[in-house]
């Protein structure tokens, strides 16, 4: 015997379009294309206006032309004539020019620039979400005067329509109970005009 499907299982295709169709998923999604997105900004920021003028001051300070020249050579200059010198200096007053592939150094300034470039960005990153978070919670202040008004409206407009209610269920109690003692007076007149019409007047005296 074949078994039956199950109305309530799901196969794999169904399960895979309600895990890529929730809510989460798709904010996942959206978050992760928008911060690619920013991230190319921030960098373009760092790497080409606040770097190049950081690289410029350091330069100045320490006398080279930036953080790249920051290096610590450990062992002798391997120059690309392939002769290997033991101070700069000697690189220097022979002409010749140091092959950095082949020589071993410390990269101070790669490290430096890599701690200033961190820094830079999580200052950016920093004011930018500061600046965002100030939006919103302005956003949501000003949301929550305009319900706290609407509210107040709301209120102030219940309360009037209850006045309103008030002040005419009073008017019509008031005339309910005028027209009742009215209805009263009337009834009463009637029965006084015939009790005094039924008494016999007196013959009169020879």
């Amino acid at each position: 015997m074949c078994k039956k499907k199950d109305p309530n299982k799901k196969g794999f295709f169904g399960e895979f379009k309600e895990f890529i169709t929730r809510g989460n998923v798709l904010d996942m999604a959206v978050g992760v294309i928008i911060g690619g997105a920013f991230t190319a900004i921030v960098t373009a920021l760092t790497s080409g206006i606040l770097q190049p003028v950081i690289n410029f001051l350091i330069g100045k300070i320490m006398g080279n032309a930036s953080l790249e020249s920051a290096r610590t050579v450990l062992g002798k200059y391997v120059c690309v004539s392939g002769i290997a010198r033991d101070s700069l200096e000697q690189v220097i007053s022979a002409g010749d020019t140091i092959d950095w592939a082949k020589t071993n150094y410390i990269d101070w300034g790669t490290f430096i620039s890599a701690i200033i470039n961190f820094l830079l960005v999580a200052l950016i990153l920093f004011c930018i979400i500061k600046a965002i978070n100030t939006v919103h919670e302005r956003g949501v202040a000003a949301k929550e005067k305009l319900e706290a008004e609407k509210k107040a409206k709301e209120e102030a407009e219940q309360k009037a329509k209850e006045e309103e209610e008030a002040r005419l269920k009073a008017e019509a109690e008031a005339k309910a109970k005028a027209e009742e003692e009215a209805k009263k007076a009337s009834e009463k007149k009637p029965a006084s005009k015939k009790k005094s019409s039924g008494k016999k007047k007196a013959p009169a005296k020879k």
